[in-house]
Parts: structure tokens; sequence; C-alpha cells
């Protein structure tokens, strides 16, 4: 399937993890790819391996909190390929621990990564998009951005408010023919988990009407959608992939 041939995509947080799922997901359907990543090394490597295979990518070191680094990266892909047509905002991190014992720079961090960060790719790649009518704008939330999770006020508040923006974006955008849509993971076999005990994996699990973690490829599908011309008409939409954990 090559959906997106002749498409631009720009992945944030594209070597690693859903993010490089993700990137792989569509450069299989026939994407040109940008990976926006703060993992220079990793970054180059993945970006290298994909270029053996035969497909278009290039990497960018792109740290997302950084509003004049979003938008030099954005004039340069824009220059590189005259379009950019995707923007899946996947980069995201953690800092976890209760509220008493939460520090003003473990908030600040999170924060501006995963809401800020969302914010200022979205604003550097918009007007490239506007100029051409066209756009899928495609936001990583979570199931904690719609029901909380012990221990993450910092993580829950961007999840959350990535939500909000989608659906500020949806109507600002919408007669640009830009769509703007978030997808709400569920638990996901990722390095992330690897921070999460046994006993309170093993509880999520028992919880999972499904029985099992997601997997990155199905978060990539999920973005694979929504960034498709068969989602079209969806607009403001926050997609819950989890398995049924949050019924």
């Amino acid at each position: 399937m090559n959906r997106f041939q002749g498409r631009v995509a720009i992945i944030t947080g594209g070597a690693s993890g859903i993010g490089l799922a993700t990137s792989r997901r569509f450069l299989e359907e026939g994407a040109r790819l940008a990976i926006w990543d703060i993992n220079k090394e990793k970054g180059e490597s993945v970006a290298a391996a994909f270029r053996a295979e035969g497909y278009d990518v290039t990497f960018f070191l792109v740290n997302t909190a950084d509003l004049a680094a979003t938008e030099a990266a954005a004039k340069a892909v824009f220059d590189q390929y005259g379009q950019i047509d995707i923007l899946i905002n996947n980069a995201g991190v953690t800092r976890d621990a209760t509220l008493k014992k939460m520090t003003v720079e473990q908030w600040d961090l999170v924060i501006s990564v995963n809401l800020t960060g969302v914010f200022y790719c979205t604003k550097a790649v918009y007007p490239y998009m506007a100029e051409k009518n066209y756009g899928r704008i495609i936001t990583a939330s979570s199931i904690v951005g719609l029901h909380g999770n012990f221990g993450q006020t910092n993580y829950a508040a961007t999840k959350a408010g990535v939500i909000g923006m989608t659906k500020v974006w949806a109507r600002e955008f919408g007669r640009k023919g830009i769509t703007a849509n978030a997808v709400a993971p569920g638990f996901v076999a990722t390095d992330m988990m690897g921070v999460i005990p046994e006993n309170v994996l093993h509880g999520l699990l028992e919880k999972t009407p499904v029985g099992r973690l997601g997997t990155p490829e199905e978060i990539a599908a999920a973005y694979a959608y929504l960034a498709s011309e068969e989602a079209g008409f969806i607009n403001g939409t926050v997609l819950s992939i989890d398995g049924g954990l949050s019924l």
C-alpha cells in the first residue's frame, strides 16, 4: 500500500520506540520522511539504516522544546522537499513522582517537551501546510491524559493539554484543509515500560480486556490511518488505543 506516495511527513521522536515504528510504517507506505529527534547518534543511525533500504529519509537534530530549532528544522524540511504534509507530534518524556515529591525541574521538563514542544512544532509547520491548503497533524496523548494516573501529575497535565490544543486546532485549521487529531495509547511495550515494577505491570494486564500490552506497530497503524486520505473527515477526535483498559 502506498497511501503516502508524494507526501512528506515529519515524525518527532522518530528514532526510537513508537516513533521508530511509525517512521518505518510511513516509509513503507511511500512517504518521504524527516525524523526529528534529540538523540543525534540514534537518529543518524536509524536514518542511515532506512536509506540503505532505499527509503528517502533525513534526520534533523531537533529539541522540540526550542521554538527557534523547530522553525529552522521546518524551513529545512520545506527547502529540501518543497512541502510538508504530515506532522506526527510523537516526542515525549516522563519524570514521574507523587505531587509531594515532584520537583519543579521535573514539572518544567515534562511540560516543556510534551506540551510546549507540541505547540512549537505545530506552530513551526502550520504555515507550510496552510500554503498548500493540506495537512494532517496527529499528536500523542495518552490514557493518562483522559483518566489520570498515580504519580504522573506533570505527564497527565501535558497529555490532557494536547487534547485541548488538538480540538482548538481542528476548529482553526479545518477550512485550510488541515485536520488535527490525537491518539491516546494505553500501556505499550516500549523501553518506558521497563521502569514499571512487575507486580504493577501484572495488575495492568489483568485490568486490560485483551490481556496484553499494545505494540508500537499498533500505535503506528493508528497514526498512519489518521494521516491518510481515508481519514479526511476525521477532525478533532481522540482515538483511544488501549485494549479496552479505559472501559
